[in-house]
């Protein structure tokens, strides 16, 4: 098992890099092309960080691992919404824009209560999966939130910066590539090692993507926040966690949905409920304290929350 789990650290290794590669690059190809650092910020490193679920959920989805592919979103957001910003609350208290508690906090609840009703099936008559239309259903709103964004950009014009990342076209597509390369491997690493510690171990794939994959997928949106976190940024910080959480529900399922139709066990509601009761305390607590400000109890609460929880379901699988 040791070289199981040394192979699953090298899979993260390959993910987090490959992810920097790929958003380096990217952001090189975009700053050729003009285009402003906050938009850089709202996709592409968007993206990049949500970059290892993508990878993991598709790689699992064709192999039919359906439990690690809700696992893994619904834990990495619950490992974004309590942890990361937990760590980060108490490095710094986060204050918040007015547009993120009025629009993007309430708009990442909606997408939870569209995982919930979708997965559930209690639109339709079918068992409790997430078929290939509610993959459809689920990229729509993904593409209505990237107009949403679209939409803010034109209304939030930025100046773009005079420092750029000058490179030549063959090592911005070499870091693509290589980005790419690092993502895939990466996932594949981490996926099939982790279904076999788990058949070794006699633990459930849920417990394996709700805790391991779950939190070395989300290794990216910690590393950016705590580092925005340490700069004083509450807006890349805060932006990223809630961002990336839309982006896990709405396209990584969408895609894992499309390429396979999901079974949806039902012992996943309870995760669900965990995240909307997070994302609803993360919005009264906007008004509480000091108003759109995360303070420092509030941020400490998130994170003993989950780490309670999580020794709650491991105790519970090991009984």
């Amino acid at each position: 098992m040791l070289i199981q789990i040394l192979l699953i650290i090298l899979g993260f290794a390959l993910l987090i890099k490959g992810a920097d590669w790929m958003v380096y690059g990217s952001s090189a190809l975009a700053k050729k092309n003009n285009i402003s650092d906050l938009a850089i910020g709202l996709t592409i490193v968007a993206f990049g960080t949500s970059a290892p679920e993508l990878v993991v959920n598709t790689i699992a989805s064709y192999q039919n691992y359906s439990d690690i592919v809700f696992g893994n979103v619904i834990g990495s957001n619950n490992f974004n919404l309590f942890v990361i910003l937990g760590i980060v609350g108490l490095i710094s208290p986060i204050v918040v824009q007015s547009s993120t508690v009025w629009r993007e906090i309430p708009f990442s609840f909606f997408a939870i209560v569209v995982l919930f009703l979708s997965a559930n099936s209690y639109l339709s008559s079918s068992p409790p999966s997430l078929t290939r239309i509610d993959g459809f259903v689920l990229l729509a709103f993904f593409a209505l939130f990237l107009f949403y964004v679209y939409k803010q950009l034109q209304n939030d014009p930025v100046e773009l910066e005079t420092s750029t990342i000058e490179l030549s076209n063959p090592k911005i597509w070499g870091f693509i590539g290589m980005g790419l390369i690092g993502l895939v491997a990466g996932g594949q690493f981490v996926v099939t090692n982790a279904i076999k510690i788990a058949e070794t171990l006699g633990v459930s794939e849920k417990i394996i993507g709700l805790t391991i994959i779950a939190a070395g997928t989300s290794l990216p949106e910690l590393v950016t926040s705590v580092v925005a976190a340490t700069k004083k940024n509450s807006d890349i910080a805060i932006g990223n966690i809630i961002g990336s959480n839309i982006f896990n529900i709405f396209l990584i399922l969408s895609i894992s949905s499309l390429i396979r139709p999901l079974p949806f066990n039902t012992v996943f509601n309870v995760d669900i409920y965990i995240l909307a009761g997070g994302t609803l305390f993360l919005f009264v607590a906007m008004f509480t304290g000091i108003k759109q400000k995360l303070d420092r109890w509030e941020a400490g609460l998130l994170l003993v929350t989950y780490l309670a929880y999580t020794a709650y379901l491991i105790g519970k699988e090991l009984s």
